[in-house]
């Protein structure tokens, strides 16, 4: 079965050596093909590296909203050999490849940088097909499928594009190859080159000379595939819609980014790391500095020396008043559970987005994993309260990265915001954010009168023990608030204390924010709840950035006749036991999906639910779930396996 059988609908792949213009590439295809009234999902993948390594961009295009990739690819662009060696056998029936002529004799064993393991997958498929191990092996084994070939001689090209630019310096030019990829794609599929230019313009726009070449790379290319091939037989065509509205081709770091300022936040710090740092340096290109002093923005961003300085600046800046984030990955995240909990214990809203990769320790850092849910909510010695909500899909970076804040400074609390590699890196065309939010900043106060009852010392009492354990909140430095903040357990002043009882009212008031969170948290920030009726009787339940994946697949199946039920718990901790054993109240089966090796969610759901897990789908190799592998895998699970636990390794 293959997903790309939708009318109009198609999966496209370009790749290349890292730093070879990939992700302008693909950007360009998909801002051109968004332009047409086409919905997108792209999905980036690439190793961790500088320059060098393979990096490929899947960017798929449909009619109708799109919120995953898949596994099969209808059109691969390529312009060196180790993206066709890699990806063609992936290519499917009637699909396309555009390569470059010059390199059909390239043997697989000249291509170094495809690592051992690789070379050897690729050459027992090649050496099993009967076929040479050069790149015209591969091509043979993908036209032998029904796929259509395309040789560009990418250098005559480029020459030609010197000539009409009166410029012959060849090395320079070079860099237009990836455009003139793009072109020829796009020429084959029918796609207008008007929309092609304006979005080569509003890559490059602000850089004249890179504009002028690549536009004219890209028209040579757009008329060298009309004039030399007949594409009349293409089955993969796409068909423009009309334009979209009230809608933006954006990627998850910079929804999370927008939201971030949008919801008030004016201080972020963060020490670079993959991926987190994409949404802090897209913050940092959008600081708005006071025309009039070149001082004074809506939001300071700070790259502090390490993790620990990140977190504990970010702390500081909230005992000021300030909405305040650091941003990180996994191994950050370690570094900065001690500060963790001393904001825990000093009642500090204070945000953590958490950008999760595979680990443990450097693990694959530039790759996707959820493995860092139990972690999170785990974070740091001793009891404390803590709020994590997992998104899971870009829209969701947007909305909940205001709600994150709401929830630190409603409940004065650390709130970890999880989002992952996958939705960090995927850029999809979302419906335009509203711009009607709501910034709730809970019991703050700027200015306060003298307190009639102050604390035995006769200081301000800013953990003062009442009914709600909720206290007021001021400013450090605040007339009439003299108070003490200390990682030692405190008095209602903040002053060191011991005792036992104080000790048990402290320990109490913290602990009991979860409870109130709960009965104030909205059902649909807990956990979502998607093809469900009373009938339901089989039930998918996951978390963050499958959730896409999931819901496409589930549609597929509901077609066919087979219908599940999708929980999407959002509210990790305190995990929402009441909301989660409703929706499960009539599940026979239950189906955990999970981006990690050990079903951490599903350890949770048990736990607090008795609920035992039926099956379990889980992946870990890095590579995000497609929306083909898990209907491949529900629907062994619906036709009767008996392998309780499924291991998804999808992706190259």
């Amino acid at each position: 079965m293959s997903f790309s059988d939708n009318a109009n609908s198609i999966s496209w792949l370009i790749g290349g050596p890292q730093g070879s213009g990939v992700d302008s590439a693909a950007n360009i295809f998909a801002k051109t093909c968004a332009k047409e009234g086409f919905h997108i999902f792209g999905k980036r993948e690439f190793y961790s590296n500088i320059k060098g390594e393979h990096s490929y961009f899947t960017i798929r295009i449909s009619e109708k909203p799109v919120n995953s990739h898949l596994e099969d690819v209808n059109m691969l662009v390529s312009f060196d050999a180790e993206t066709v060696f890699r990806h063609a056998d992936k290519v499917s029936p009637n699909g396309v490849i555009i390569y470059d002529s010059s390199l059909a004799e390239t043997d697989l064993d000249e291509v170094p940088t495809i690592d051992f393991e690789a070379n050897k997958r690729i050459g027992k498929l090649l050496q099993d097909s009967g076929l040479s191990q050069k790149l015209n092996g591969m091509l043979d084994l993908a036209r032998s499928r029904g796929c259509t070939v395309y040789g560009l001689p990418y250098y005559e090209m480029i020459e030609a594009v010197g000539r009409n630019l009166d410029d012959p310096k060849l090395s320079k030019l070079s860099r237009v190859v990836n455009v003139m990829a793009i072109s020829a794609s796009l020429s084959l599929l029918g796609i207008k080159k008007d929309m092609l230019i304006s979005a080569i313009k509003d890559v490059f726009g602000s850089k004249p000379k890179l504009l002028s070449s690549n536009i004219e790379a890209a028209e040579h290319a757009y008329s060298y595939i009309n004039t030399k091939f007949d594409a009349k037989n293409i089955k993969c065509k796409i068909t423009p819609k009309a334009v979209l509205k009230d809608y933006v081709l954006i990627s998850g770091s910079q929804a999370a980014a927008i939201g971030k300022i949008l919801g008030g936040c004016r201080l972020q710090t963060y020490y670079p790391i993959t991926p987190a740092s994409d949404e802090s340096e897209f913050l940092e290109s959008n600081q708005i500095i006071n025309q009039v002093d070149g001082k004074r923005g809506s939001i300071i961003v700070v790259q502090t020396e390490d993790e620990i300085a990140a977190i504990t600046m970010a702390i500081g800046a909230a005992l000021t008043g300030v909405r305040t984030a650091t941003a990180t990955s996994g191994p950050g995240f370690s570094l900065m559970a001690e500060a963790l909990g001393w904001a825990g214990m000093n009642e500090v809203p204070l945000v953590v987005t958490m950008y999760q990769r595979a680990g443990p320790s450097t693990g694959l850092p530039t790759r996707h994993e959820q493995g860092d849910l139990l972690f999170t909510i785990n974070a740091g010695h001793g009891d404390f309260p803590k709020i994590v909500l997992a998104s899971g899909d870009i829209e969701e970076a947007f909305y909940d990265s205001i709600k994150v804040f709401n929830f630190a400074e409603l409940y004065q609390l650390p709130v970890i915001h999880l989002l992952d590699k996958a939705i960090s890196s995927s850029i999809q065309t979302s419906k335009r954010f509203s711009n009607e939010l709501k910034i709730e900043r809970g019991r703050f106060k700027r200015d306060i009168d003298k307190d009639p009852s102050p604390g035995t010392a006769g200081h301000f009492r800013r953990f003062k023990l009442e009914d709600s354990p909720i206290s007021t909140r001021v400013p450090l430095g605040t007339e009439n608030a003299i108070f003490w903040n200390t990682g030692d357990e405190h008095t209602e002043e903040g002053h060191i204390s011991e005792d036992p009882e104080n000790r048990n009212k402290m320990m109490d008031k913290r602990m009991k924010k979860l409870e109130l969170a709960l009965e104030n948290i909205a059902e649909d920030d807990k956990a979502a709840c998607y093809n469900f009726d009373s009938s339901t009787k089989n039930v998918v339940i996951s978390w963050g950035s499958t959730k896409g994946a999931i819901l496409e697949a589930l549609e597929k199946l509901t077609e066919e006749g087979s219908k599940l039920g999708f929980i999407q718990v959002r509210l990790l901790h305190p995990f929402p036991t009441g909301t989660i054993k409703k929706f499960l109240t009539n599940a026979r089966l239950i189906i955990d999906v999970e981006m990690n090796y050990s079903s951490q969610l599903g350890s949770l759901v048990q736990q607090y639910t008795g609920r035992e897990i039926d099956f379990k789908i889980v992946k870990y190799n890095g590579r995000p779930m497609s929306t083909t592998e898990i209907y491949i895998a529900l629907k062994a699970i619906l036709s009767g396996t008996n392998e309780r636990r499924i291991v998804l390794d999808g992706g190259t």
